[in-house]
């Protein structure tokens, strides 16, 4: 009996950058002929590629170029009000640029399993959209890798991926300043959940606008983003021997808890209480009285995301090996009835 020579199954695009010594992306240029790649590079590359017997997946290849690309959505926010305001901007802007969305969640703000991930690429997609914290989940971001799939992150920045976000240590800094410029010597502030960069980021915002002022006396309390633990952190924070005059927390939904708890206490806000938060969505203007808070253009991001996650997918700009391509987009803030003087 003739045996007919076949390829070595379970050959993958990560298999031939590994082979090469490069990016899947790099290897995904070369095999569609995009500009960007040297030319030493492109022929190794093309050289694995002989030497593997890989053949690239034709239907994945035309998805790229088809008039309706497929994009995952991978979500997992404890915040509701925040995603509701991203997934409307990535459904708005999806719908005006022949893209269908597919999403898929993870539990309790934890990643969806590699099996449910591993399901959602299976569904023939040509990219995937992290929104925070999942851009910054090593173990996702791997499984994206494997499969050869570009990446956009909104609100993080991580290697292989376009990234966009704002700075979140000036906008954490302003807020500051501006409590400080009311008169508050006495601060709370909130800490958002320590393995995201933006938790990070607007602590030491915060702390270099204390820093810079001087004789202010903080207190720094451990949140998650959850209203849940908006209210651990408010009731630890006036349960003290001199409880801070303001308190500024690292999102809107946390800085809703603590407006609850101060009227528990049948304490005025603003007036016994300052209160400010971060990102400016619903929660922010569904409560008495409306929040003081960062406005970050969530919709935006999503769109900016969107926008350039298609870019890639369709060959954009070529860009380094490894490094994010990070767009910052402008923060503001803005006033409403949380904040005042502090009584004298």
């Amino acid at each position: 009996m003739t045996r007919t020579r076949q390829r070595p199954r379970g050959v993958t695009i990560i298999d031939v950058a590994k082979a090469s010594g490069v990016s899947p992306m790099t290897v995904s240029r070369v095999i569609n002929g995009d500009a960007g790649v040297r030319d030493e590079v492109r022929a190794h590359v093309r050289e694995m590629i002989a030497k593997l017997n890989y053949t690239p997946n034709l239907m994945a290849r035309s998805l790229v170029t088809a008039r309706e690309i497929r994009i995952g959505v991978i979500y997992s926010n404890p915040s509701a009000a925040f995603m509701s305001e991203l997934l409307v901007g990535v459904f708005e802007d999806a719908s005006t640029r022949a893209a269908q969305l597919f999403l898929l969640k993870g539990e309790n703000g934890k990643p969806p399993s590699r099996a449910a991930i591993e399901g959602l690429i299976a569904q023939r997609i040509a990219g995937v959209l992290l929104a925070p914290p999942l851009g910054e989940s090593a173990a996702v971001r791997e499984i994206l890798r494997e499969a050869g799939l570009p990446v956009a992150v909104i609100g993080g920045v991580a290697p292989d991926a376009v990234c966009v976000g704002i700075d979140n240590n000036r906008a954490a800094y302003d807020m500051t300043r501006h409590l400080i410029g009311l008169g508050h010597r006495r601060l709370g502030f909130v800490l958002g959940n320590p393995d995201q960069s933006a938790s990070i980021a607007r602590l030491a915002g915060f702390r270099a606008a204390v820093e810079e002022a001087g004789g202010i006396e903080t207190q720094v309390v451990q949140g998650d983003y959850s209203y849940a633990s908006g209210l651990v952190a408010g009731e630890t924070l006036l349960d003290g021997a001199t409880p801070p005059t303001a308190i500024f927390a690292s999102n809107d939904d946390m800085a809703a808890a603590i407006v609850s708890v101060a009227h528990r206490r049948h304490l005025d806000v603003p007036g016994d209480l300052t209160v400010a938060g971060f990102d400016d969505s619903i929660a922010a203007t569904t409560l008495w009285p409306p929040l003081t808070t960062v406005h970050q253009p969530v919709r935006a991001l999503a769109e900016a995301a969107l926008q350039m996650l298609i870019q890639e997918i369709r060959g954009g700009a070529p860009r380094a090996d490894g490094e994010p391509r990070v767009t910052i987009l402008d923060h503001r803030l803005v006033e409403r009835d949380s904040t005042a003087a502090p009584r004298p």
